[in-house]
């Protein structure tokens, strides 16, 4: 008698989104590698453009042609439900935004070293770093495959796929060499640190349930017996590569090195796309597949949501330069979703802490992207304005470019009028609802906090006189492009948001638990 191999079963058309990213990815790495130097920028930047283009059409089309789906794709690897679409959709539109910003940022030579004859041939020859596309793609597909990951082996496979051209991207700023290698060392070591954490996690869970399935962990939860001891240990080993994705405190050391020495079109993109990406993983381990276990990881998760939101907003106020400054930012918004994540420990069901996150997401990705966009425009000799004593007088200087980054400011500080104000509303009601009125409380205190910096730094531009020396201001047509689309999605996600929180809701209603 022979044996006979069952081909798996692929649901091409669920995973097609995947499919176009990853896709476009390798012909990007076979147009570096075969195509001329000078006609490279020109098959690289609308292969880039349309592969996240398409692959934003094919989740539209998804949920058109069908409707919802709640189900597994790949043999149960990939979830493929409500919540896995609207996070494919933000990361995919924070991408293309994303990599509009993608200037003269990046090192015409990765392997010169920085002020070397060889770097300075590769400037006056106006080289192009043109790798930085495909392997943008590449991390955007990780992004992708992380969120919706329903087994924990695909997982960490989809980690390093994200993390690894990101690792590479964070070394290749054009200006301020040494601190972008810098940065991207720190990036890799404390990353590989993470991963490893998270892999050894994977291990533990594996030894209790016997599945790395999330939904069979889950229903281990209930007929395993005798060995809580590597349920623990497990759970709270893979929250601690989960918490250094997302910069949740005590993990969060790499972010402020990370952001200001990366490029900052990489800093935007990473800021966006990959903390979206880390919740969307976030969720679906402590939800599916520890949401039984909810009395033992809640406090916890208390605890860390506390800490980030505090730290990051008392040490945001110490700062003095911009992208350190929204690092620290982004990292108390961490904290604030994660009220959420604590109100979603009161019942499986609550969809209402899932679509306030999914809200946040969309909301905080867009102002994000839109505040680094800005940064980009104020420029130094050496590069990008950092100092937050440069940026005295912008006011007067460019007055509406000011008043555009105040705008985004006011936003992430939860003003009314603005999509910050009903991100943090979504949130902070899901953790009432939930009984976590204390980590709202903390919540609001943080807020109070972080507004303090924000508004200095508004202060700073409209009510100081500008240095005779001050920096001149860039304004490349996509940049502006960016810009403007990230301002107008801040109004009208601010006074109307009621059209993408019934979207948030309805994908937050199906999600994939076997």
């Amino acid at each position: 008698m022979t044996d006979t191999i069952t081909a798996p079963t692929i649901e091409y058309l669920l995973l097609s989104p995947l499919l176009v990213v990853f896709g476009a990815a390798i012909v990007g790495v076979l147009v570096e590698a075969f195509a001329p130097r000078y006609l490279r920028a020109a098959f690289q930047v609308p292969l880039t453009l349309l592969s996240l283009v398409a692959a934003f059409a094919l989740v539209i089309f998804v949920v058109v042609k069908d409707g919802v789906p709640n189900k597994a794709a790949a043999m149960g690897a990939v979830a493929a439900d409500g919540p896995a679409l609207f996070i494919w959709g933000t990361i995919l539109l924070l991408a293309f935004v994303s990599v509009l910003l993608i200037g003269d940022d990046f090192v015409p030579s990765a392997v010169a070293v920085p002020g070397s004859v060889e770097e300075e041939r590769a400037v006056s020859e106006g080289a192009a770093h043109t790798e930085v596309y495909p392997l943008v793609l590449f991390a955007v597909g990780g992004m992708l495959l992380f969120a919706a990951s329903n087994d924990l082996l695909v997982m960490f496979v989809a980690l390093e796929v994200m993390s690894l051209p990101l690792y590479m991207l964070c070394g290749l700023a054009r200006r301020r060499r040494l601190l972008s290698q810098e940065a991207a060392m720190k990036y890799f070591l404390l990353g590989a640190f993470s991963s490893a954490f998270f892999l050894y996690g994977t291990a533990l869970l594996y030894g209790y349930a016997g599945s790395i399935d999330l939904s069979k962990i889950s229903t281990s939860l209930s007929s395993v017996g005798g060995q809580d001891s590597l349920l623990f240990i497990g759970a709270a080993v893979l929250g601690v590569g989960l918490f250094f994705k997302i910069g949740a405190v005590p993990f969060q050391m790499w972010k402020p090195d990370v952001y200001q020495g990366a490029p900052t079109p990489i800093t935007a993109l990473m800021a966006s796309g990959t903390l979206v990406a880390a919740f969307g993983a976030l969720l679906r381990v402590f939800w599916v597949a520890l949401g039984n276990l909810e009395w033992d990881w809640s406090p916890v998760v208390w605890a860390v949501a506390i800490l980030t939101m505090v730290v990051g907003a008392i040490l945001a106020i110490t700062q003095t330069d911009i992208k350190r400054m929204l690092a620290y930012s982004s990292i108390a918004h961490a904290g604030f979703i994660l009220t959420a994540v604590v109100a979603t420990a009161g019942a499986k069901q609550n969809s209402l802490a899932l679509s306030g996150i999914l809200f946040y997401l969309v909301a905080y990705g867009l102002t994000t992207v839109g505040a680094f966009g800005v940064v980009t425009m104020v420029r130094d000799p050496g590069g990008e304005a950092w100092h937050l004593s440069r940026w005295a007088g912008l006011g007067k200087r460019s007055p509406k470019l000011a008043m555009v980054l105040a705008f985004f400011l006011l936003a992430m500080a939860g003003i009314p009028l603005t999509s910050g104000f009903f991100a943090k509303y979504a949130v902070f009601s899901a953790a009432v609802s939930g009984g976590a009125v204390a980590l709202v409380v903390v919540g609001v205190v943080a807020s109070a906090i972080a507004a303090f910096f924000y508004v200095r730094v508004i202060v700073l531009m409209f009510f100081s006189d500008p240095a005779a020396d001050g920096p001149s201001i860039v304004m490349p047509i996509a940049t502006r492009g960016v810009v403007g689309f990230a301002a107008l999605a801040t109004v009208v996600l601010g006074v109307f948001p009621q059209p993408v929180l019934d979207l948030a809701s309805k994908a937050a209603q199906s999600l994939f638990v076997r």
